[in-house]
């Protein structure tokens, strides 16, 4: 099976979507680095305050498809939904 790929970017559109990112984003990358077959997960702010870089990597399409469910059912998925994500996914 194939690894699975996600790269892209969490964009912002102001301060409150922001503030939204910082106070859920350590549980979200404990509770996803935690899934099995999560091989890594970043989220790290950029030189632009309003975008975040995604990098994620998971062991196969069974692994990264459980992680989309999880968080579309999860806090994160809920608080983050109006934010803007620009990503592409290789392995799939």
């Amino acid at each position: 099976m194939a690894e699975v790929r996600l790269s892209g970017q969490l964009v912002c559109r102001d301060d409150r979507d922001i503030a939204v990112v910082v106070e859920h984003l350590g549980r979200h990358i404990a509770l996803t680095r935690a899934e099995l077959g999560c091989v890594s997960f970043c989220v790290t702010p950029t030189d632009d305050p309003l975008v975040w870089q995604v990098e994620e990597l998971f062991r196969d399409a069974v692994a990264f498809r459980a992680h989309q469910d999880r968080v579309a059912n999860s806090e994160w998925g809920r608080v983050t939904a109006g934010i803007e994500r620009r990503y592409f996914i290789d392995g799939l």
